[in-house]
């Protein structure tokens, strides 16, 4: 099982992954392309999954705290050294830091206008 030093850093790299990938300005073109793909045929239930996906701090939050987690995890040759229910586990307590991290800048975002 990972440490818990590590799932931090994981749910604090978890959180700055999702800012950018939902509020920072240098993905606004891919995130105005992606807006104007869905307008083009807004019945696709795809393609609003996938803009739900990019401007929602929860969902983007889960698949980049995932991603960061398989990526440690690879990198460093311990996937195999639990079962995927621990890692399961893991993803939950990275993505849970990273989600609850965004939640406490959007509560001071709000008081400080």
């Amino acid at each position: 099982m990972t440490d818990l030093t590590t799932l931090a850093l994981l749910g604090l790299a978890g959180y700055r992954g999702t800012q950018l990938a939902v509020h920072d300005t240098i993905l606004d073109p891919v995130r105005d392309r992606i807006i104007a793909w869905h307008e083009r045929r807004q019945d696709s239930a795809v393609r609003a999954a996938v803009v739900t996906l990019i401007s929602c701090v929860y969902c983007m939050g889960w698949w980049v705290s995932g991603a960061l987690l398989a990526t440690y995890l690879l990198v460093t040759g311990s996937f195999d050294q639990a079962p995927l229910l621990v890692h399961g586990l893991e993803w939950l307590a990275v993505a849970g830091l990273a989600v609850l991290l965004n939640r406490v800048d959007d509560a001071l975002s709000q008081v400080h206008g």
